[in-house]
């Protein structure tokens, strides 16, 4: 990958070079004009550009899991929009393990531990596990989840086997700006026999508020740019329902720069809160079925000039009825999935524009 940084510092010492002595020997000398230099580079003025990439709900289950035969090209052609930017994001909505033991719910999804390697050839550098299936095989699974995706060295954030750990941020540096990515949930479902302890194994959650809010505040004193991955909302629902505004707009006064979410399986609104963006949900992105709601969905694509917001766009796309894969799209299907989510923004409650 050509962006993620993480911030490991190395210090490289250099050995100052021997000077050979010279020969007292009557030898002519003679002077040489000194080679003209090259006028130097025009020193770049303004903050580094640096680029983001944020993507939704991805599985390997089902019509997806064949993709895993060749974990390089699982991602399609949607790798090289992700792997173009600085760093790129996602949530994984799958545990990835061979064992553990189900869990009274009725969706339960496990992948082999293949899936990292198409995440990581796919250009992704940091996955939320803060979701409502991490822990679909039990702590077993989650165990297994963790230690795969440290031998595979992805980063992942939103679960550990201790609060300190699910709610601790990953930090890369780009360009000399931090960059701290959190995740949390706001699901319900299990929630508190799944949530992380002191002593226990678990999920980041946004309902345990002060923990979370505390974890968001400790990144910014730690980083230039928060990030906040969130999985919340209502399934179907492609407006933003109260707790997800309620706790935007709280994770925002505690310092996050950018709030992005998913969980409803289809295209959520954005906008602005104050000085904080917020993307209420970015959908299904490779899915496991033909979603009833929507197969639009697309990459959210965030330029920071040093530590600020200078743009956000959606580069849409298409998730494949045959492999479940996100296609992007141009053309009049580009406009198509381009006017749809710019219409969802009047329900959000968000300003179009900074303040």
């Amino acid at each position: 990958m050509r962006r993620a940084v993480p911030l490991v510092c190395a210090v490289l010492l250099a050995a100052p070079a021997a000077l050979a002595g010279c020969a007292a020997e009557a030898h002519p000398v003679r002077w040489l004009a000194p080679t003209p230099l090259a006028a130097p580079s025009p020193t770049p003025t303004g903050p580094p550009e640096i680029t983001l990439a944020f993507a939704g709900d991805i599985h390997f289950v089902e019509r997806t899991l064949p993709l895993l035969d060749d974990p390089a090209t699982a991602f399609g052609p949607v790798a090289a929009v992700l792997s173009d930017a600085d760093l790129a994001m996602v949530n994984l909505e799958t545990a990835v393990t061979d064992g553990g033991t189900p869990e009274p719910k009725e969706f339960l999804f496990r992948a082999p531990a293949a899936t990292w390697d198409a995440v990581r050839e796919a250009g992704v550098d940091v996955v939320t596990l803060a979701n409502n299936h991490a822990l679909d095989y039990g702590r077993d699974g989650l165990a297994d989840t963790l230690d795969s995706a440290a031998s595979a060295d992805v980063p992942v954030v939103g679960a550990g086997e201790s609060a300190a750990v699910a709610y601790a941020p990953w930090i890369a540096e780009v360009r000399g700006v931090r960059i701290a990515f959190l995740g949390l949930s706001q699901v319900w479902e299990l929630w508190d026999s799944w949530s992380a302890q002191d002593d226990r194994a678990g999920i980041a959650y946004a309902m345990d508020g002060d923990r979370a809010l505390a974890a968001v505040a400790a990144a910014r004193s730690q980083a230039d740019v928060v990030v906040v991955y969130l999985h919340w909302g209502q399934e179907g629902n492609d407006c933003p329902i109260g707790e997800m505004s309620s706790f935007a707009t709280a994770v925002a006064d505690a310092g996050a720069d950018i709030v992005v979410g998913t969980h409803a399986h289809l295209l959520l609104g954005d906008g602005w809160l104050g000085r904080t963006y917020v993307q209420y949900g970015l959908g299904n992105f490779l899915w496991w079925r033909d979603d009833r709601f929507s197969n639009d969905t697309g990459v959210l694509w965030v330029t920071l000039e040093g530590p600020d917001i200078a743009s956000v766009e959606l580069r849409p796309a298409v998730i494949s009825r045959e492999t479940g894969q996100p296609i992007p799209v141009a053309g009049q299907e580009a406009d198509r999935v381009a006017a749809k989510y710019a219409d969802l923004r009047g329900c959000t409650g968000l300003a179009a524009s900074r303040s």
